[in-house]
């Protein structure tokens, strides 16, 4: 069994049950209930299939524009270790010092 329930702003314990989350019954205050970081970015695929994981290093395959800013990331750009996050960009990494979020097809795992 998971750890009881606090309202983050008065740590009131054992709030009330709500659709969506959780209402604190002294401050009223309301929260989302947070879903298991594990399953956040679900499963997230290369260009080829492969299943990509927290801490790969992959391959741009495409020229990408940053910003619309000259330059961006070339072809055969390797980001190292990269972080999965949940979204329609679900790659976070850096590139030249950058951070940058990449859509899962337009990498191949290195």
């Amino acid at each position: 069994m998971s750890a009881v329930a606090e309202c983050p702003i008065c740590t009131m314990p054992e709030p009330l049950l709500a659709v969506d989350g959780f209402e604190c019954a002294t401050c009223g205050h309301e929260w989302m209930t947070d879903p298991d970081p594990a399953d956040a970015a679900g499963e997230v695929r290369d260009v080829n299939g492969n299943l990509l994981a927290d801490g790969d290093d992959v391959v741009i395959i495409k020229d990408l524009k940053l910003d619309g800013k000259a330059g961006g990331i070339k072809v055969g750009t390797k980001v190292k270790s990269i972080r999965l996050i949940p979204g329609d960009h679900p790659i976070d990494g850096k590139v030249n010092g950058r951070g940058v979020l990449i859509m899962a097809d337009k990498v191949k795992k290195a």
